[in-house]
């Protein structure tokens, strides 16, 4: 099983949460930040269908796959 850590770090002039190398938007608070980071995380763990997804990797190359919605991340929250 895959674990997801969202960090809460300084972005743009604001903060935001981090998982892996991306960011989520900016908002004006750090509590703001960790608020989002909280319900993201909780929401990543949500059992759903399975379905086709699209991805594009690191690389430019577009994928087809199909996810398995039972297959859930761990997920933490780093302040």
């Amino acid at each position: 099983m895959a674990k997801l850590t969202y960090k809460i770090v300084e972005h743009d002039g604001g903060w935001a949460y981090m998982v892996g190398s991306t960011f989520s938007e900016t908002f004006p608070t750090r509590q703001d930040a960790l608020h989002a980071a909280e319900i993201a995380s909780a929401e990543q763990q949500v059992a759903g269908t399975t379905d086709g997804i699209q991805y594009e990797d690191s690389e430019g190359v577009w994928h087809d796959e199909l996810a398995d919605g039972r297959d859930r991340p761990q997920t933490e929250v780093s302040d």
